[in-house]
């Protein structure tokens, strides 16, 4: 029995300050095959992942490759063992090209000197071999995040990895690129690679592994093979009861414009043409607008020009009846709510505690302060409530790095901020990135009741399932264009994938919803 299984993790318990992670769990991986690891956010996938590559050591447990106990005390262990890991949020440097970063500790030298030109060609042609095209010479921060998924996976094969560890790996990613991740997935898998799948994706989950392994609350729940299952019964594995999969709504009542943009242009930092280039729509009140497309076509720039992180280029910007195209952020944060695209950058100050984060846009209320001075005792107890009422799960309550919190909790403590403001407007990037079905169903039943309250949501998201769900309207963005206007009840995912890929396109500005 041995002899199949490539990683046995036996027995492996890891705690933090007030939670204990991983509570005595036994893994094992066959092999050539593709195993899920599945559990809602803060279940301990990523932290069993983190103690195979050596990110964390185990308080309990013992680790074998190929039948032999090994001891992996960092990552460059787990690198000399052939295991590779693509992490939840990437671990490259932004300033350093593409190829720099490929090679990034495992370069080839001759005489102390940077063998780059053979680096470039073996890059090269994987990436050929795997269909992972990428730009070798772009900086790291100029390219999209789908782009930087590829420098990931290219940075394992450049190392001949055998056991690959994905981390999430699609939570960035759009249909098209997860279709051709999964495929890539199989390659591997065939080759005789094993791979370790962290996800809670119950689509991918199903169409590309073998086993599943559920994880909940940090305890091993059972691995089911994957054709011996179905969605409903992962989820409610995963969960510990009955999910709703699908999202329950009444037909849109839209007011006035709360949003207006005409003839909006955001200039490209990678190229000369404008990222958002003469785009026009409303959000209304009581409605949900989503802006569907493949990452990489201006969706991330149009947000930024939005709310004020890049500079806009032309035309207007009109919120609640106000011409904001030249607003401070402080000024816009007044009318709108962002959930950021991404979460470290631009959602949270990872080194604050989780109650400071959670008060970041409202410390200066009179609420949380005292004669001048922050009120400690307002802002925990603002805190708890929250963490209360969004589920946020964490070791030590309020007083948390945010650093130290699950992506996924991470993600539901922006969330919990940013709807508690009660603002006219909610941009939604992504809002349910990386999060399991449960925290799913929260959030897009918190979107729907903010916009039966009467507000406008403008809803950003790669996810197909999500865009057809949620959205009221369904905006199309192609090459900085909006390309078409759709009713969700009127189309298909294939019609918005045949617009999304550039293939058709609307006539002036779209076709009536």
């Amino acid at each position: 029995m041995d002899s199949e299984n490539v990683i046995e993790m036996l027995h492996i318990t890891k705690e933090f300050p007030g939670i204990i992670a991983n509570d005595d769990i036994t893994l094992q991986l066959r092999r050539g095959e593709i195993h899920a690891l599945l559990g809602e956010n803060g279940a301990g996938k990523s932290t069993l992942m983190s103690v195979l590559f050596g990110l964390y050591q185990p308080e309990k447990g013992v680790i074998k490759k190929n039948g032999q106990e090994v001891k992996i005390n960092d990552p460059n262990d787990a690198t000399a063992l052939g295991i590779g890991m693509v992490h939840q949020h990437f671990k490259l440097i932004e300033v350093f090209t593409v190829l720099d970063n490929i090679i990034l500790g495992a370069e080839t030298t001759k005489a102390g000197f940077l063998q780059k030109k053979e680096a470039r060609a073996k890059v090269e042609a994987l990436s050929q071999r795997y269909g992972l095209k990428v730009d070798l010479d772009a900086k790291v921060e100029d390219i999209t995040v789908g782009m930087q998924q590829r420098v990931e996976i290219l940075k394992m094969l450049y190392r001949d990895n055998e056991i690959l560890i994905f981390d999430e790996p699609t939570a960035v990613l759009t249909p098209q690129e997860i279709d051709e991740l999964m495929a890539t997935m199989k390659e591997f898998a065939k080759e005789g690679k094993s791979i370790l799948f962290i996800s809670h994706k119950l689509n991918e989950i199903m169409a590309v592994s073998d086993r599943v392994t559920v994880l909940r609350k940090g305890r091993y729940i059972g691995t089911v093979d994957t054709r011996d299952t179905d969605k409903q019964a992962l989820s409610d594995m995963m969960v510990g009861r009955s999910v709703q999969l699908e999202v329950k709504k009444a037909p849109a009542q839209p007011g006035e414009a709360v949003l207006s943009l005409r003839d909006f242009c955001v200039p490209s930092r990678a190229h000369k043409r404008n990222a958002v280039d003469h785009v026009s729509f409303d959000v209304r009140a009581g409605e949900i607008v989503c802006i569907a497309g493949i990452d990489g076509n201006g969706q991330t720039e149009l947000v930024y020009g939005l709310t004020g992180l890049e500079k806009s280029s032309g035309g207007t910007v009109t919120l609640c009846g106000e011409d904001i195209s030249h607003a401070s952020i402080r000024h816009r944060g007044r009318n709108l709510s962002h959930i950021p695209e991404d979460r470290h950058k631009h959602g949270l100050v990872l080194d604050f505690s989780l109650e400071q984060n959670l008060v970041l846009q409202r410390y200066q209320e009179k609420r949380f302060q005292t004669r001048g001075f922050i009120n400690r005792g307002a802002v925990r107890e603002y805190a708890r409530q929250l963490i209360g009422q969004y589920d946020v799960r964490s070791g030590q309550g309020p007083v948390t790095a945010a650093r130290s919190m699950s992506g996924g909790n991470q993600q539901k403590a922006i969330i919990a901020r940013e709807l508690d403001r009660e603002k006219p407007l909610i941009v939604a990037v992504q809002p349910t990135r990386g999060l399991d079905v449960g925290a799913i169903e929260y959030i897009h039943g918190q979107l729907v009741a903010e916009r039966d309250r009467g507000r406008a949501v403008l809803l950003v998201s790669l996810e197909l399932d999500e865009v057809m769900n949620l959205s009221d309207r369904i905006l199309v963005m192609y090459e900085g264009e909006i390309v078409g206007e759709f009713d969700p009840q009127q189309t298909d995912v294939q019609e918005l994938g045949l617009y999304m890929a550039g293939a058709k396109r609307a006539e002036k500005g779209g076709r009536p919803a």
